[in-house]
């Protein structure tokens, strides 16, 4: 067992669920490897699909999977923003155990490039592993020259391909990254990229604001590609810039392109979606497909892009030997740095569904996401209301496919692979949610740790956002207070004082 586990046991009353960090030995010698696709998009809130009750917006190829997999009600990303999400999916670790935040365009690669990870892991088991999309984990050491190799980056963290945006499609540098190189650059005209001060007689959205097809917010209005700002300055390179609108078309095929030269052997493919976070232009032929402009038709082109490459597996006669896990990488966010009348014509939708919050929130909507497991002919389709994960999915691939997990390998992940392949199996009693301060779920029990007003980044404090980010202590019993709006924590010390305490102790494993 590992320490991790052993810890927990210790402590008293903390019931943990069944299942191990470490993988048990299997006694099937040669189990079937099957490819595994991470479908993982961006911003996309607990009510952003029609199957889990949008109005307004239809997403049939999601749909399709939800009535053929599994749809799971109580799907945690591990974080309530996107740089720590991806950290703790990609190395079963908590993102304060490395202090991942969300990250500037020209931060180095946080993960380090000794650390265990999934496509490392994978590996083992004899997987080829490809990462598509938005990536947002820092590229080199800290000082990156676009115009060379740029590394280490995801195939130094066992991805044996990327296609990448670099950071997100807000942030220098617009640009491609395929493998360690900018796509489509000519070295005649190097690309340029700074974080501090704007190139001299490069335009900017402060300074020509009639450039702007999307009006920003001042984080927003530096550098200008395609009509629109955003954040960091940057220059030349002008062959290699993207078109925000080609994303779709671009992301898809490079994906599908990966899946036909690996589908004659076991692949792993972490498709990383740019939609629906800002700034959000979809394509024109999505144009008008909801009631809800911009953001609404980015979630129809999402759909089309997942439905897309769902097609080619069934084109290839593979889709059945294909684990597809679709899901979000944190809760909804509707203004966020760009003017594109998200909130004026949300209409009676509701992106975080039922839930309080949202995108950078300790409650319930920072987190719960979406989350579809679907496997033809292998999973046990139904609604599942088990407590998962994504930090999760390492060590439950690790056990189906018989790879020893060492010590210090994925500490915070358990395996919950059966829930992933039945509907009415359970998962987690116990589930660490981050935002800006830590939470816990016990069962139904939510408890959300003070933090003050000082440790709150300004930015945050703009947002209109209930972030739940207050000195007051909060309790909250969800099978009752779904919305998290009656706080019990006065009448309830001693359970306070209990689950204050299962936060220090998985903080303070090592």
């Amino acid at each position: 067992m590992r320490k991790y586990f052993i810890t927990l046991i210790i402590l008293v009353a903390f019931s943990c669920n069944s299942t191990k960090n470490k993988p048990k030995v299997d006694t099937v010698k040669h189990r079937e490897k099957p490819n595994i696709i991470v479908f993982y998009v961006d911003d996309l809130g607990y009510g952003d699909l029609s199957s889990y009750g949008a109005v307004g917006v239809e997403t049939p190829n999601v749909d399709k999977l939800v009535k053929g997999g599994i749809k799971y009600t109580d799907a945690h990303s591990s974080a309530a923003t996107c740089t720590p999400s991806r950290y703790s999916l990609l190395t079963g670790n908590y993102a304060f155990r490395n202090k991942a935040a969300i990250l500037p365009g020209d931060a180095p690669l946080i993960i380090n490039p000794s650390t265990p990870t999934l496509p490392k892991m994978l590996k083992k088991a004899g997987y080829n592993t490809a990462v598509v999309g938005k990536w947002h984990l820092g590229l080199g050491n800290g000082v990156v020259d676009w115009n060379t190799e740029v590394k280490p980056g995801p195939l130094e963290i066992g991805f044996d391909y990327s296609f990448l945006l670099p950071a997100t499609g807000d942030r220098t540098p617009t640009v491609y990254l395929e493998n360690h190189e900018v796509a489509g650059l000519d070295n005649s005209d190097p690309l340029l990229v700074n974080y501090k001060e704007a190139f001299e007689g490069e335009p900017t959205g402060i300074n020509n604001p009639e450039m702007l097809r999307q009006k920003a917010d001042k984080q927003h209005s530096q550098a200008i590609t395609n009509g629109i700002s955003r954040i960091g300055y940057q220059k030349g390179g002008k062959n290699a810039m993207w078109v925000d609108e080609e994303f779709p078309d671009v992301f898809t095929g490079k994906a599908i392109d990966y899946i036909r030269k690996n589908k004659e052997n076991p692949f792993f493919l972490f498709f990383s979606f740019h939609d629906i976070h800002v700034p959000r232009l979809p394509n024109s032929r999505f144009s008008g497909m909801s009631t809800m402009g911009l953001r609404g038709d980015a979630i129809v082109q999402m759909d089309w892009m997942t439905g897309a490459i769902i097609n080619e597996l069934e084109q290839l006669g593979i889709d059945k030997n294909t684990l597809v896990i679709f899901t979000s990488d944190n809760g909804p966010i509707l203004d966020d740095g760009y003017e594109d009348l998200a909130e004026e014509k949300l209409g009676s939708h509701k992106p975080a569904g039922p839930f309080r919050g949202a995108k950078y929130s300790a409650y319930e909507a920072g987190t719960r996401v979406p989350m579809v497991v679907y496997w033809p002919s292998k999973v046990k389709p139904g609604e599942s209301k088990a407590l998962i994960s994504q930090i999760d999915f390492y060590a439950s691939f690790a056990n189906y496919l018989n790879v020893t997990l060492d010590k210090d390998e994925a500490i915070d992940s358990y395996d919950v692979m059966s829930s992933l392949m039945n509907a009415k199996e359970k998962a987690r009693k116990i589930l660490l949610e981050e935002s800006f301060t830590l939470s816990i779920r016990e069962d139904n029990y939510k408890y959300i740790k003070p933090i003050t007003a000082k440790k709150l980044p300004k930015w945050l404090q703009n947002k209109n956002v209930e972030t739940g980010l207050v000195e007051e202590v909060q309790l909250y019993d969800l099978s009752s207070d779904i919305e998290e709006r009656e706080n019990i924590a006065e009448a309830n010390i001693i359970l306070v004082e209990k689950l204050e305490k299962k936060i220090d102790s998985i903080v303070n494993i090592n």
